[in-house]
C-alpha cells in the first residue's frame, strides 16, 4: 500500500465510512508488518534487526486496536470471524 488509499472514503456512504476507515488502517498496518519483518530478515545487523520486530510487534496492536473497534460496528464481521475459526477448528479436527 504504502501510503495510497486503495479506496475513495468520499464515495462511501455514511453508515459505511467509519468501517472502511478503519480496515484501511488495518491494511496500513497489515503492510507496515511485512515491511518490517521482510526487512528484519534482510539484514544481518541485529541491533537493526531487533528495532525492526519491535516496531512491527507495535504494528500488529495497532491491527488489534483497529480491529476492536471494527468489531463493536460491524456485527456481521464477528459472525464471520466465528465462522472462520470454526471452520478452521473443523479442517483441524480441533
Amino acid at each position: 500500500m504504502l501510503s495510497e488509499m486503495p479506496i475513495n472514503i468520499g464515495k462511501l456512504s455514511k453508515e459505511n465510512t467509519d468501517k472502511e476507515i478503519l480496515r484501511v488502517g488495518m491494511i496500513a498496518e497489515l503492510d507496515a508488518i511485512n515491511l518490517y519483518e521482510q526487512l528484519a530478515a534482510a539484514t544481518d545487523n541485529e541491533d537493526l534487526k531487533e528495532i525492526l520486530l519491535d516496531i512491527a510487534r507495535e504494528e500488529k496492536t495497532h491491527v488489534g486496536e483497529f480491529q476492536a473497534l471494527l468489531l463493536t460496528m460491524d456485527k456481521q464481521q464477528v459472525e464471520e470471524l466465528e465462522a472462520g475459526k470454526e471452520e478452521v477448528e473443523e479442517e483441524l479436527g480441533k
